[in-house]
């Protein structure tokens, strides 16, 4: 199971290097009267932990109180939300940074507002009676992937800045059958595992596994999951954007001080979701939910985004990665507005 899975356009109001002055003086919850309005909001995946803060902010009200009805949807196919964003059939989508820039490379109209997974999740993983301890390890091995081409690219990333070439390590594509490919013992490691949802089942499986993590051998560092609209929407609906981003942020504030708040609603939503499970993994995702320092939940480094292009287009992913600072926004978080 891996879900991953994000190109060049807009205009001047997007750029988000701006450390803005200040907020829009818009508000951010409706009027004591008004009718919530409806937020077709198209998941990544199936329910799962990095979802945690979306259902502590439905299950906390907190969407409710900026009159906001927000209704996650599940996708019949992991690689439908953007297609069905442009097309006008969600207000809202979770995705990947990757995702986003290679749709924008294809035209997509499509924005990221906000980073709900700072960091990567994506991860190299091992077991413990064959443990890949460090990228040097990787030599004479075999590594399953899902095939993903920016995966690929990771693991070329990798092997070159460990020194070895690409002939020494057997790439296998299993499709999202990693977890059987790497149990069954078909292969030494998978690349696509996330290390807070499948790594953390495999450690509570007695399994022991060796996590080695995206950005911490070699490949820049992204955010995992963004929070996409369209652009006529970043345009035209920025009241309805801020009041969900503002409410998405309280929710994971909940979910800090309490992950029952965002595992019970998600249990709920989810019956088959073991609630143990749960708490363990989102237990592990809350750091990378929040950025470091005194951002606003849902920033989005700038330098981060160009770096992370720059290495999309150096793997002739994208053609070019002139338009990074176009792909997102941080205009409608907390003291980030122009």
């Amino acid at each position: 199971m891996t879900r991953r899975v994000l190109s060049a356009l807009l205009t001047a109001v997007l750029v988000v290097g701006l450390a803005a002055c200040g907020e829009k003086d818009e508000p951010t919850s409706g009027p004591a009267t008004a009718v919530a309005e409806r937020v077709d909001l198209l998941l990544d995946y199936l329910p799962n932990a990095d979802h945690a803060g979306i259902y502590a902010a439905i299950g906390g009200g907190e969407f409710a109180a900026a009159r906001l009805d927000v209704r996650p949807r599940t996708p019949s196919d992991p690689s439908l939300p953007l297609k069905l964003l442009a097309a006008g059939r969600a207000d809202l989508a979770i995705s990947y940074e990757p995702e986003l820039l290679l749709a924008r490379a294809k035209g997509a109209q499509l924005v990221s507002i906000g980073a709900l997974v700072q960091k990567p999740l994506t991860s190299i993983v091992s077991l413990h009676d064959r443990a890949i301890k460090r990228s040097a390890d990787l030599a004479g091995k075999r590594i399953a992937t899902a095939g993903i081409p920016y995966q690929e690219a990771y693991l070329k990333t990798i092997l070159a800045e460990a020194g070895i070439p690409s002939g020494n390590v057997k790439s296998i594509n299993v499709g999202f059958n990693l977890v059987p490919a790497l149990v069954s013992k078909r292969v030494d490691a998978v690349l696509g595992m996330f290390w807070n949802v499948e790594g953390v089942e495999l450690a509570r499986r007695g399994r022991k596994p060796q996590i080695l993590r995206m950005d911490q051998i070699g490949v820049p560092t992204y955010n995992e999951l963004v929070i996409v609209a369209r652009q006529q929407d970043v345009r035209t609906r920025g009241t309805l954007l801020r009041r969900f981003m503002r409410a998405l942020g309280r929710g994971h504030a909940l979910l800090r001080e309490n992950v029952d708040a965002g595992v019970n609603p998600l249990v709920k939503a989810e019956p088959d979701l073991n609630p143990a499970v749960q708490r363990a993994q989102v237990t592990a995702t809350l750091p990378v939910f929040f950025p470091t320092g005194k951002r606003p939940f849902g920033f989005q480094d700038p330098g981060e985004w160009t770096r992370y292009a720059q290495w999309m287009a150096d793997n002739a992913l994208i053609p070019t990665a002139s338009g990074a600072q176009r792909a997102f926004t941080n205009e409608f978080l907390p003291g980030e507005g122009i």
